[in-house]
């Protein structure tokens, strides 16, 4: 897809995206459930936003050196995503610009050491601002998705599910010892990605990266999808994060 700053653009693309379709609804409307339960459609915005603040806070990590963790504790997360979540339609959208800014300004500050230097995020991994960057692409689209408000796996651009698509299966590899061995291959892209133990035979599971993608991010069953296994049957997608 693209690199360092250039991400700039399909995040901006796709934070306006989800913007667009939060200006649908009702204030009534953000009460309702998403695809995640027990959060509501104002826990997944507010989520959308922190989850911004806390790349933030691994990039100015990136830039300086200092340690700072993505967020103080998984219960202060919980808490700040509890906090906003009952509130309007035109607080969330504020929240959303503002913090989109946030996020453009650290990124567009960054010097080009802090491009190559590692950092912790909550799930353990060690990354660089080269992954950490597209991290934003990956909770609006999947967060956009979970909004449950007429965004579908299918309006995802291709080669942002792509790069999503390699995100998990990188996350689903860290963790081969409690994932199935599979072979995943997309119909209508290149995508063709080998996850689970190495020593065991792994189950080809085929479909379009739209389905491949509701099902491996866990929000779509094997039957609302058009996957196929050949002679095996799809497993149920492992755990991702």
């Amino acid at each position: 897809m693209t690199t360092r700053i250039e991400w700039l653009e399909p995040i901006a693309a796709s934070t306006r995206r989800f913007a667009a379709t939060v200006q649908t609804l009702t204030d009534a409307d953000v009460s309702g459930a998403s695809l995640i339960p027990p959060w509501t459609r104002g826990h997944v915005v507010t989520h959308v936003c922190r989850a911004g603040d806390s790349l933030v806070r691994l990039l100015g990590w990136a830039h300086t050196g200092v340690e700072v963790p993505q967020y103080r504790s998984m219960e202060s997360r919980a808490a700040e995503i509890e906090a906003g979540a009952a509130r309007t339609v035109a607080q969330l959208l504020a929240d959303l610009a503002e913090s989109a800014e946030r996020f453009a300004e650290v990124v567009r500050a960054l010097p080009p050491q802090a491009w190559d230097r590692s950092v912790r995020p909550r799930t353990g991994e060690l990354r660089t601002p080269e992954t950490l960057v597209p991290m934003r692409l990956r909770e609006l689209e999947i967060h956009h998705v979970d909004l449950d408000a007429g965004y579908s796996f299918t309006d995802i651009p291709p080669p942002a599910a792509r790069w999503i698509l390699d995100d998990i299966a990188d996350a689903l590899q860290r963790r081969e010892s409690d994932c199935p061995a599979m072979r995943l291959r997309a119909t209508d892209s290149g995508f063709s990605r080998r996850i689970g133990a190495p020593e065991t035979r792994p189950i080809t599971v085929v479909g379009s990266q739209a389905d491949l993608l509701g099902w491996l991010s866990g929000r779509c069953p094997v039957e609302r999808t058009t996957l196929t296994a050949g002679a095996d049957p799809v497993p149920n997608a492992p755990r991702w994060i």
